[in-house]
């Protein structure tokens, strides 16, 4: 296919582009602009025109909300300072603005956080100064002014098209303000799909688009002939007896079998759709089917929305793939993956470079047209050197010898000169092979021997030089056999002495056989199994062996039995050699394997990078990438025949008539689940008309037959229970797998920590970050608390263990991936943490998975939380243990689905207070207290209580000094001796009452200090309820010790209300060992000597209880 040429100035998606560049600041700030275009996205469609048309303005609508979005945080925006700028070619007015753009270096920058990185598509924003308000950007003397990237070169500079002049009176008078280029959105996603909507996609096919219209269009029955061929198809066979295959559960078996006799149908287009709930195997059902394509060799695109998807479903194939391979990598040519290296992080996928197309691109470029690395030159080199090797030999003497000729008459000129590489006139085959290795042979000599010049003082380094000699043959860095280090040490008095034969021999088949096998294993892994016949790649893999083994001889002959290898190499040899014969016959039996090879296969000839990169697009069966990227193929692509989508229902129905109207394409394969998360939409005008929606679901409404996979083998039973019958109507089974005793984990010591539970969280505290998102300290501190316990048993039990924090709000992401981030986030740690959104985790699996709900109101509010595809995907990410933490009262209050999950809980005898383990319980009491919250603890259902044996009330006057003090320590403090009080202990004599008071609260005024600053005030009161008089604790202030008097003036009165009886009863003091208990006795109990009070106590103590259910939520007062 010959490559596509466009006409001068031509922008891809320009009407878009212009429409863009038409935007006024008050037109992007207008946040209806487009209200009244955008219209509902039916169902159904009468004609294609309708179905594309539909998504025209939706789409710009999105584009210009995500514009909107960025200005909204403008001060955060990365940017970069323009160095300079010129007009280029290009430049054409009144529209055709295009400019060369030089940036200062990112090393140049004193602070390169935040630095923008173009990349082709970006939408920037050019401005004279730091923008930190939309107002920056349009100016009286500054009007605003767009452009976006067109190309990007590696040295900063970087074509644009600019939506107006850029700086006209500064370029008139040659003069140069500063200049910043602020980022604001990539369009090139947006660019693609207004290029599919309008038509623009070269090869356009749309078959298959046809199908999608109306109800059951797409669902069209294969016909009788195909059934009949299926059935006589080896192909399609074989697929039943694959490893892999039988591997798979019967729902998986049927998804794979009837897309394959979709296939096999050549008369008609239809969409088939998988669907695939989580933790059923949708991708490794897709693995397999793909597997069964490239048996079949059915020209297939596998695109997915995102990087990730798209490397986890080639990753599956792979496996598949290699585990099947019979000739080490033979096959994988094939197989093509393609997309930006940087995002997708190939680098990091050793897995995957032998499919990368960049990567594959540069490997045939070195083997077929580099000319010092080509497999023509090398295997030429090889069958020249094993058929005769005494005549190269004469040659490197003979090179070696007019050199230094030329040394001695040219002496003080450049290495260089009075070599003729290239003599002009005609000469037969072998004289130009001649030439060709004395020209080789001349310019490593030169190199050497001008080494040498500068190192002749250096003689540790001599038998370095030797090594060099053949460097310039080298694919990578130098010839750094085991031979060659065998002989350091052993070189002569001079570093540029004459090569003896063996050592000519031995170094000269290292390096051309480096350069053989390089090319070799390249070639049969990285060229289409087309060009490379099995037969021919036996015969090479045949040849390595032998190289291999000639290495070896070669080593052990030059060690043993110096300057034999002369005799060896010689015609005839004799039967007396004894095991230098072996040596021979390896020889003969390697040439005749070499020589059996073809010097070309019947590739095209590659001009250049472009050329091998559509030629590997053509011939391949399997090509991998995102839905976006598959907008490339157009230009370069032969027919496909089938397109599968994974994760299709994450993916904007308009952006899959990209790769819909790929040419050739004759049937489409849809695999999602459309009750978890849609594509992401900003536009809420956009979202309101289904712009989000996928062809999946759309289909799904209108009737469409989907393949159920039916087995989950991810989730404990327990996790899984609640979605299958809340989202799957209880279709999904659990597998063998998940159903086994050693699924059940145990993390953590509890029942709290079991497989499945809801924390209640009872005193958190949503609130709004700077982005308007909101977050709870609380439930962060609660998450915090819970990693650092299962941090210790791992470290203390040496298990592995990868934990995954979901929150359905950025706010509280950010949060808790700070209180986190000392933790590792490498899966491969024994220990590792994954913080994400709900959105982020899409996909996602881990061993234990922590939910963090955040919203804690009194009216119920739960916002886009009550989102079922969004909760579903939450609660199906965990594989051992999910434990979710929310407020009990605020989601029950929701009347949403978290209401049942709440109810649900506590039936299946789930839930769990957070106040029930201790660490919990302190970490929600630092965090009131550092939210300056702590007000919140001092009532009855403060986690500071919950278990407390007194029954506390606080004054107001309490509660007013508390809020006056602000340091954290001193809070910290108090609330420690309050939860001490409330637990019976009590401060030995000698440290108490460091104020000393002669009234009638002298005998029950209690004050303990408080970090030597404040001291903490109570007594001990009596409480009536019901039928019993109570001992409880209040609490007075927290004060400084002048301030004292005042407040036992005051309980002096009080006091002196009370009777006798009432004293004696708070004074009275029961002991539980060495801590001070509450004492309980009926109101109707007369007064009586102490010995009977006693018995009648004692009577009484059987019947004690320190938690009170019964009483109202509007007392001070909490019974424990």
């Amino acid at each position: 296919m010959e490559k596509t040429v466009l006409k001068k100035n031509f922008v891809r998606g320009r009407s878009l582009i212009d429409l863009v560049f038409s935007w006024s600041i008050n037109d992007i700030r207008n946040e209806d602009l487009y209200k009244k275009q955008v219209r509902q996205i039916p169902q159904k469609f009468s004609s294609i025109s309708e179905y594309m048309n539909s998504f025209i303005y939706p789409l710009i609508e999105e584009t210009h909300a995500d514009l909107l979005s960025s200005m909204s945080t403008l001060p955060l925006a990365p940017s970069r300072v323009i160095l300079s700028f010129i007009q280029a070619k290009e430049y054409e007015p009144p529209k055709d603005y295009f400019y060369h753009v030089i940036f200062k270096s990112v090393s140049e920058l004193e602070n390169n956080n935040g630095a923008y990185e173009p990349m082709v598509g970006d939408l920037i924003v050019l401005t004279d100064v730091r923008p930190k308000y939309i107002e920056d950007l349009d100016r009286p003397n500054r009007p605003f002014l767009v452009a976006l990237v067109q190309r990007v070169k590696a040295d900063n500079t970087l074509t644009i098209l600019a939506s107006k002049p850029i700086l006209a009176e500064e370029q008139e008078n040659k003069k140069m303000k500063n200049l910043y280029a602020v980022f604001m959105i990539n369009m090139t996603t947006n660019i693609r799909i207004w290029r599919a909507l309008n038509f623009e996609l070269e090869g356009e096919n749309i078959d298959i688009i046809g199908k999608v219209l109306q109800p059951n269009s797409a669902e069209a029955k294969i016909c009788t002939s195909c059934i009949s061929e299926r059935s006589c198809s080896t192909a399609y066979a074989d697929t039943r007896s694959i490893s892999c295959f039988s591997d798979l559960n019967d729902s998986q078996k049927d998804a794979v079998l009837s897309c394959l006799e979709t296939r096999e149908c050549k008369h008609q287009n239809t969409v088939k759709l998988i669907w695939g709930p989580p933790g059923t195997g949708k991708t490794t059902t897709v693995g397999v089917l793909l597997f069964s394509l490239l048996r079949m060799k059915c020209r297939t695109l596998t695109c997915a929305p995102t990087n990730t998807a798209v490397l986890e479903v080639t990753q599956h194939l792979l496996k598949n793939v290699t585990e099947s391979l019979e000739y080490d990598t033979y096959g994988l040519g094939d197989i093509v993956l393609f997309g930006n290296r940087e995002r997708m992080k190939i680098d990091d996928r050793y897995d995957l470079l032998d499919v990368f197309l960049d990567n594959r691109v540069s490997i045939l470029r070195k083997c077929l047209v580099c000319p010092s690395t080509c497999w023509k030159d090398s295997l030429l080199s090889m069958t020249g050197l094993l058929k005769d090797p005494k005549r190269e030999y004469h040659l490197y003497l003979k090179t070696r010898r007019v050199v230094e000729n030329e040394e001695e008459e040219n002496d003080g000129i450049s290495e260089n000169k009075g070599i003729n590489v290239n003599q002009g006139e005609e000469i037969d085959d072998q004289s130009s092979k001649d030439k060709k290795i004395m020209k080789n042979l001349k310019k490593v000599i030169i190199q050497t021997s001008n080494q040498n010049k500068n190192k002749k003082t250096q003689k540790d380094m001599r038998p370095l030089c030797k090594e060099k000699k053949l460097e310039h043959e080298e694919i990578e860095s130098g010839d750094n056999s085991s031979q060659d280090k065998k002989n350091e040490g052993q070189g002569t008095d001079e570093c540029d002495n004459t090569l003896t034969f063996d050592e000519f021999l031995q170094k000269r088949f290292n390096c051309i056989s480096k350069r053989l096998t390089y090319c070799i294993e390249n070639l049969y892994t990285h060229l289409p199994t087309s060009f490379t016949s099995l037969v021919v790649v036996k015969k090479m893999i045949k040849a390595l062996d032998f190289l291999k083994s000639l290495e070896t001889l070669l080593c052990a002959v030059s060690v043993t039995d110096k300057g034999l290898l002369e005799t060896v190499f010689s015609e005839n040899v004799g039967t007396g050699l004894g095991h230098l014969r072996e040596l021979s016959i390896v020889r003969n039996e390697c040439l005749r394997v070499l020589l059996s090879l073809p010097q070309k296969f019947p590739v095209p000839d590659f001009k250049d990078e472009y050329d091998i990169k559509e030629f590997c697009l053509q011939y391949s069966c399997l090509i991998f990438c995102t839905v976006s990227s598959s907008a490339k193929l157009h230009e370069v692509m032969a027919d496909l025949e089938l397109l599968v989508i994974d994760e299709a229902t994450q993916l904007k129905e308009c952006e899959s008539t990209i790769p819909l109207q790929l040419p050739g394409i004759r049937h489409a394969i849809l695999v999602g689940d459309e009750r978890q998360l849609p594509a992401m939409v900003k536009s809420k005008i956009s979202e309101e008309a289904e712009f989000g929606r996928s062809l999946f679901e759309r289909l799904v409404l209108l009737g469409h037959k989907k393949h159920l996979l039916n087995v989950q083998h991810r989730m404990h039973p327990s996790i899984s229970l609640f979605p299958n019958k809340m989202f799957y109507e209880n279709q999904i089974l659990d597998g063998h797998n998940v159903k086994g005793r050693s699924y059940e984990r145990h993390f953590l010591q509890g029942k709290m920590y079991g497989s499945y539970s809801f924390i209640n969280v009872p005193h958190g505290k949503e609130e709004f970050n700077n982005s308007h998102s909101l977050k709870n300290m609380v439930e962060a501190a609660v998450v915090s608390e819970i990693v650092s316990s299962l941090f210790k048993e791992s470290v203390h039990t040496n298990k592995k263990v990868r934990v995954g924090i979901i929150s359905p709000y950025k706010a509280q992401v950010l949060a808790i991936g700070e209180k986190v981030k000392n933790y590792s986030a490498d899966p491969n740690d024994d220990f590792s943490i994954c913080v994400r959104s709900v959105d982020g985790f899409q996909g996602g699996e881990e061993d234990v998975i922590i939910i963090s709900t955040v919203r804690c109101n009194q009216n119920g509010t739960v916002g886009f939380l009550k989102n079922h595809q969004r909760i579903n995907v939450a609660l199906t990410r965990a594989r051992h243990c999910l434990w979710i933490l929310g407020n009990e009262a605020t989601l029950t209050k929701s009347c949403t689905i978290w209401k049942e999950l709440v109810i649900d809980a506590k039936k299946r005898r789930c839930f769990y207070n957070a106040n029930e383990d201790q660490g919990l319980s302190q970490a929600i009491t630092v965090a009131l207290v550092e939210c300056d919250q702590m007000h919140i603890l001092f009532n009855m259902d403060s986690s500071l209580f919950w278990k407390a044996r007194w029954r506390v009330f606080f004054s107001n006057d309490f509660l007013k000094s508390m809020s006056r003090v602000k340091d954290t320590e001193i809070c910290k403090e108090v609330l420690t001796l309050l939860e001490n009080l409330a637990n019976g202990w009590r401060q030995s004599l000698q440290k108490k009452n460091l104020y000393v008071h002669h009234g009638t609260s002298s005998q029950l005024l209690e004050q303990y200090e408080v970090k030597g600053l404040l001291h903490l005030v109570w007594t001990v009161d009596i409480l009536k309820e019901n039928s019993y008089y109570i001992q409880i604790l209040k609490f007075w202030g927290i004060l400084p010790l002048d301030e004292i008097p005042k407040l036992a003036n005051h309980l002096d009165v009080l006091f002196e209300n009370y009777t006798v009886e009432k004293m004696n009863r708070c004074k009275y003091k029961r002991n539980d060992g060495c801590l001070v208990v509450p004492m309980q006795w009926p109101a109707n109990l007369s007064s009586c000597p102490e010995a009977d009070y006693l018995l009648s106590l004692s009577e009484l103590l059987a019947s004690l209880s320190f938690r009170d259910e019964s009483e109202s939520s509007s007392t001070n007062y909490r019974n424990n």
